[in-house]
């Protein structure tokens, strides 16, 4: 089974994890400045959020933070 590199993770936008966790957008904001998520910022300023992150958060299981 092949790994990831961080590079070619796939990042989700606040909408699609709001989506999948049945939240308002601004939910999954007031999460990332929480710490509760780490958020990606795009060149434009946007966020984006780690799928693999977001999966493990929706299954419960406690994530490991990295100093990105």
């Amino acid at each position: 089974m092949a790994t990831r590199t961080p590079e070619s993770e796939p990042l989700l936008t606040p909408a699609e994890v709001a989506t999948m966790f049945r939240v308002d957008p601004k939910t999954v904001t007031r999460w990332a400045k929480a710490g509760k998520l780490s958020a990606i910022r795009t060149l434009g300023g946007h966020r984006r959020y780690r799928e693999s992150e977001v999966r493990a958060l929706l299954a419960g299981i406690p994530q490991q933070r990295t100093g990105d």
